[in-house]
């Protein structure tokens, strides 16, 4: 039965004696929509392959990102077996207003996580995997050796899986990104979260153009690497803003948009200015195309790495389409 999901509610983690976000707790509370439109539904979680998935997830102590950051698609995306797991801990070094993740001082990384997320996307029988992080400002190369090992380790037990990487930004970690992406992921995703106008209120701890610069330094790096990187809407953007964002990431080569709709996880994260309708998240997605990006997923419940197998199969097509006119000229 289809129910509208309310994430201030759906947190599958037990409650526990440390706050999740301490840095939040003397935020002013922000408005909370007391209902969301009808357009925001899906699935609830429940059926035996979606517990099955959280088993194995459980018996490797891993953590996703489906489970951390509250993603309205768990449901689906587990009963399918996909899940995005996320390395280097369960605690964020940075406190963005739109996230859920725990924030605070991160523990020790497990060193042997790689071998654990490679054994679990084995008994999974995953095609394509998603690999995400928290923020790991703490240490020295923002944890791109831990990427680059968890690729190798996936690939060793894996070999037919191909691997898509969702990545910090790697801010003031000089030759991180060069260490990731010698590792060869077949998607490099990082995500610019929203419009440069609103990183002071909603992503304080980053850059705009530097995460831009990330992206388009990926492909000059390794052109044959599908690059990626997602917005979400609803946090007070205007169109002219997002087009211009668009124009960005193409300047930057960049392959794969995802736009969705913000969804507010607690009083104490920003406010859902805006449910936005689904016409114009479909007419978001024909201006991107417009502007030459390989693929585009526009819907209120779109999401990084939601579809992420279909999408990669999608991608490939699509730049061989592109790329056939000039094989036969």
């Amino acid at each position: 039965m289809a129910v509208v999901l309310d994430l201030l509610k759906n947190d599958p983690r037990p409650a526990t004696a440390r706050p999740r976000h301490p840095e939040k707790a003397h935020r002013p509370d922000q408005p909370v929509q007391a209902r969301k439109p009808d357009w925001i539904r899906v699935k609830a979680p429940g059926s035996p392959a979606y517990a099955e998935t959280r088993a194995i997830v459980r018996e490797h102590g891993l953590h996703t990102v489906c489970e951390e950051a509250g993603c309205p698609n768990i449901g689906e995306c587990w009963e399918k077996r996909h899940a995005t797991f996320m390395i280097m801990g369960d605690t964020c070094t940075r406190a963005c207003a739109f996230c859920n993740v725990r924030t605070g001082r991160p523990e020790a990384l497990d060193l042997d996580e790689p071998e654990k997320i490679a054994d679990s996307v084995a008994k999974l029988g995953l095609h394509h995997v998603v690999i995400t992080s928290v923020d790991r400002d703490d240490l020295r190369d923002g944890g791109a050796e831990h990427f680059a090992r968890t690729i190798a380790a996936i690939r060793r037990a894996s070999p037919g899986t191909t691997v898509e990487i969702l990545t910090p930004d790697f801010l003031r970690k000089d030759g991180a990104l060069e260490v990731v992406v010698a590792a060869k992921p077949d998607v490099f995703n990082h995500n610019l979260e929203t419009v440069p106008g609103k990183y002071l209120t909603v992503r304080p701890g980053a850059r705009y153009f530097h995460s831009v610069r990330l992206l388009q330094r990926v492909k000059e790096l390794d052109p044959t690497i599908f690059t990626k990187s997602g917005i979400m809407v609803g946090l007070g953007e205007d169109r002219n803003e997002v087009a211009q964002l668009m124009d960005d990431l193409r300047s930057a080569d960049v392959d794969f948009l995802t736009i969705g709709q913000y969804l507010q996880p607690t009083k104490k994260h920003h406010e859902v200015v805006r449910f936005v309708p689904p016409d114009e998240f479909k007419s978001y997605e024909t201006t991107a195309y417009s502007k030459g990006f390989l693929l585009v997923s526009a819907t209120p419940l779109t999401r990084s790495s939601h579809h992420a197998g279909e999408d990669f199969a999608r991608l490939q097509a699509a730049r061989n389409a592109r790329h056939a006119p000039l094989l036969t000229a």
